[in-house]
């Protein structure tokens, strides 16, 4: 049977991106190589809508997160972390290991943040250094207001406004400069459409500042070294090359659909799976939903778990569960990165009939009919803006 993957990471693959992985490998310090890495530098400026390089690691998401900590910050300097699910509690622990002090707001899990309580934070304590937030938390499906965060912390000349747009990047507008955000972290394996190993860090002219006074240990994760190779159109250390050559590829087809296509598209599949939900007699968890992945709440006397597990068995689909707390109560759907309108169709006729199998009935196409309705343009889909 053909397998289907509907995790928030990793994500489908387009066959070009596939294919121009196969081609031969290149010397990464060879002529051929120069004019890749330079578009992939272009692409990922456009993407990331900044001027300043993105920097480019091998590793996943988490790489660039540490990074983002340990070149900007000092041990014994205070960090604002928003906590509000598996993601921003990574923040917390990436802070700890390195003897920074991570101030919490936690915020119940399928919650956003009330940007008031950052402001009132940073009113008390304009020391804190930086604010650890995600654009898309992506355990609960949440959507945290980026831009009146970064509206807040903007104001503070000494604390820098940091964000994990791992799972937003490619699915949302988050325009860097635009709005003051100093760094934003991306990863390879969600909306980017490539296999997982590549990590992104944008960092803007306040942050750098901060890099030049960072006394944290660093070694791989060193800002300031990949920076200066980047500028010679080169790495500092062997990248993974296969992987470059495929985000040269998928940057090239974002770039064709473009930014706006782009984010109207997640918009309209996002608002189909989440009309659907309602329609089929289930419960967003998130109130406030990310256009990356939804989060549902099982049925009561479902196990979640169980539906994960069904759709795996009997269609050789694999859609995420709930992590931690929320293991067997939750069941998530991702719409990011290489997924069209008829994956959409498919994945909730597929969760139909799973809840069927398991005691719940649904009538047969209650949801993909909800779906079809935005899909096709009768119902406009419902914004889920990232302030």
């Amino acid at each position: 049977m053909k397998k289907y993957l509907f995790a928030p990471g990793p994500t489908p693959i387009p066959p070009e991106v596939i294919q121009s992985m196969s081609d031969a490998v290149v010397h990464h310090r060879a002529p051929d190589f120069l004019p890749i890495l330079e578009e992939v530098r272009e692409g990922l400026k456009w993407i990331f809508q900044c001027n300043n390089e993105v920097l480019i690691f091998a590793s996943s998401g988490t790489g660039a997160m540490e990074g983002a900590v340990t070149n900007t910050l000092s041990r014994g300097d205070r960090a604002l972390v928003v906590r509000g699910g598996k993601f921003g509690e990574r923040w917390t622990g990436i802070c700890q290991a390195y003897g920074v002090e991570a101030k919490n707001i936690d915020v119940p899990w399928g919650e956003a943040v009330d940007p008031s309580e950052i402001k009132k934070a940073l009113q008390a304590d304009p020391g804190i250094k930086a604010v650890l937030f995600q654009a898309s938390e992506t355990s609960t499906g949440v959507a945290h207001p980026v831009k009146e965060i970064a509206g807040i912390v903007r104001n503070y000349e000494n604390t820098l406004c940091i964000l994990d747009a791992i799972t937003g990047i490619g699915v949302f507008d988050i325009p860097m400069d635009k709005w003051g955000i100093d760094i934003v972290v991306g990863g390879s394996q969600k909306a980017l459409m490539l296999p997982a190993g590549l990590a992104f860090a944008a960092v803007s002219d306040k942050a750098w500042k901060f890099v030049s006074k960072s006394n944290l240990p660093k070694y791989y994760f060193n800002f300031n070294k990949e920076l200066k190779n980047l500028q010679k159109n080169q790495t500092a250390y062997t990248p993974a090359v296969t992987l470059i050559l495929g985000l040269r590829q998928s940057l090239r087809m974002l770039r064709a659909e473009g930014l706006e296509g782009i984010f109207a598209r997640h918009e309209t599949l996002a608002s189909a799976t989440r009309a659907a939900v309602k329609a089929m007699g289930l419960e967003l968890f998130a109130k406030s939903p990310s256009n990356a992945v939804t989060a549902v709440n099982a049925p009561q006397g479902v196990d979640g778990q169980k539906i994960v597990k069904g759709l795996r068995d009997k269609f050789k689909i694999t859609i995420a569960g709930g992590q931690d707390k929320l293991k067997g109560k939750i069941f998530r759907i991702a719409h990011l990165g290489f997924y069209d309108r008829f994956d959409i169709i498919m994945i909730l006729s597929a969760i139909e009939s799973v809840l069927k199998d398991l005691g719940f009935n649904v009538p047969p196409g209650k949801g993909a009919d909800a779906a079809q309705k935005i899909l096709d343009g009768v119902q406009k889909p419902a914004v889920c803006e990232i302030k």
